[in-house]
């Protein structure tokens, strides 16, 4: 028998701050469909993000349908129990499991949806639902619609219209709660520690998959169920291909080693980057290069406060970073016209913030009436200058070749500034050394 593992009024009250938006409207969310691995071999199941943030309801094959307002709200559309199936596949929670434990108004099998939908569209005004990502339930959607249409004409309704939730579920989810601070703190904590403890794994002569098992174990240790995406653990030249999965690579005396990874706990990731030294010690022209970007890191963090725009972020970052550029003789030529000429692109070619949370490039638009957004308390970003340097580019110094450097954290915007929520993971040169030196 399972249990919930949060409290059904953490749903609840995010629901309700949707109601305000869907009067007279129905939502539906289509839970993340099964995929096969290989064979008969199904892929590690994880719910649908808006899904499992209006619901808590983990299981595939199950329908979401709210209807503030009316009577039912709520209802759930789940794979009716059977014994037989559980012994194989597991645990399942069944119409009265599904009404009982996550408080919804009705619950019925997923096999009576074409039955029982219509009857719950029939006095809604406007649907809100994401298109395009199950084909088989938008073709049954479109027939609803298309049979309602005779009884609304009569009226002069027309037909239901069908408007994409996401955007209007994401700005619930981009001001995280004191609650989901917490949660996301964990995540971040246990990403932090799981980095040191790939940084004390670390010699010459292991490989790559070896240290992502490493991490792996930490952060399950820690609480964690899953990683919040595909792990990158890049040595050497591996860490100039932004997103690097092969993984499967040795680990060199002399290179450094960039590690971009983050667990999940309660659906909301962290997402650290650190680089550090195969052998524990930096070399010169490493060690140089590293604390350039370091400055720049640490100097963009403490720009984060209520009222700034990540894109003055990453004018920030693009301006300091040109200087390094220059200054190690990657480029030359006037800054301002290696700027306008984006010849930066060579050596770092991708935005420095991103919004975090349950996906780790999280929901929320990043304009507002056009106009860049600015960051609120609650919010929670990231700031990742990098600076990636090709061996193969020709007219650069050869002590750069190869060198890839990505320096990330986790910010939560406060009343008065910033929290750093991954601080746990050390990033100064002296520290990460120390670390290291205790293998």
């Amino acid at each position: 028998m399972r249990v919930p593992q949060i409290s059904m009024s953490v749903f609840e009250e995010r629901r309700k701050k949707l109601s305000n938006q869907l009067r007279d409207s129905a939502l539906i969310l289509v839970a993340n469909p099964e995929h096969i691995r290989n064979g008969d071999v199904a892929y590690a199941y994880r719910q649908d993000t808006n899904f499992f943030y209006l619901t808590g309801f983990e299981e595939p094959n199950a329908i979401f349908v709210y209807r503030p307002g009316k009577n039912p709200e709520t209802a759930l559309f789940v794979m009716p129990k059977n014994p037989d199936q559980e012994t194989w596949t597991g645990f399942r929670y069944g119409i009265d499991g599904a009404k009982k434990h996550f408080h919804v108004d009705a619950a019925f099998s997923i096999e009576s949806i074409r039955a029982e939908l219509p009857r719950l569209l029939a006095d809604v005004e406007q649907i809100h639902h994401t298109l395009f990502v199950d084909q088989g339930f938008d073709q049954m959607l479109l027939e609803i619609v298309k049979n309602l249409a005779s009884s609304r004409s009569r009226s002069n309704r027309g037909h239901l219209t069908i408007s994409d939730p996401r955007s209007m579920i994401g700005e619930l989810r981009i001001r995280k709660s004191p609650a989901e601070i917490d949660w996301h703190r964990r995540a971040c904590e246990a990403s932090a520690e799981a980095h040191v403890e790939v940084m004390r794994a670390v010699r010459p002569g292991i490989s790559e998959r070896a240290l992502h098992g490493v991490f792996l174990r930490a952060i399950m240790e820690r609480g964690c169920a899953r990683e919040g995406y595909g792990a990158i653990v890049a040595s050497g030249e591996n860490a100039t291909t932004l997103h690097y999965t092969f993984n499967d690579q040795i680990c060199r005396d002399g290179d450094l080693l960039l590690l971009d990874a983050g667990g999940e706990f309660n659906y909301f990731s962290g997402d650290i980057t650190r680089v550090f030294p195969v052998n524990g010690r930096f070399n010169e022209a490493q060690k140089r290069i590293y604390q350039k970007v370091l400055t720049v890191q640490k100097d963009l963090v403490a720009m984060v406060k209520p009222g700034i725009a990540r894109e003055s972020l990453q004018k920030e970052t693009i301006s300091r970073l040109t200087d390094v550029m220059i200054d190690e003789k990657l480029l030359r030529g006037r800054k301002e016209d290696l700027i306008e000429k984006k010849e930066y692109l060579k050596f770092y070619m991708h935005g420095v913030s991103h919004w975090l949370g349950m996906d780790v490039h999280d929901a929320g638009t990043t304009s507002v009436n056009g106009e860049p957004r600015l960051v609120e308390p609650g919010f929670v970003l990231t700031v990742e200058p990098g600076l990636y340097v090709p061996a193969d580019i020709p007219g650069i110094p050869d002590e750069l070749r190869g060198i890839g450097i990505r320096i990330e954290d986790d910010i939560l915007v406060t009343d008065s500034g910033n929290e750093n929520l991954t601080i746990r993971s050390p990033k100064e040169i002296a520290d990460i050394e120390a670390v290291m030196a205790k293998r």
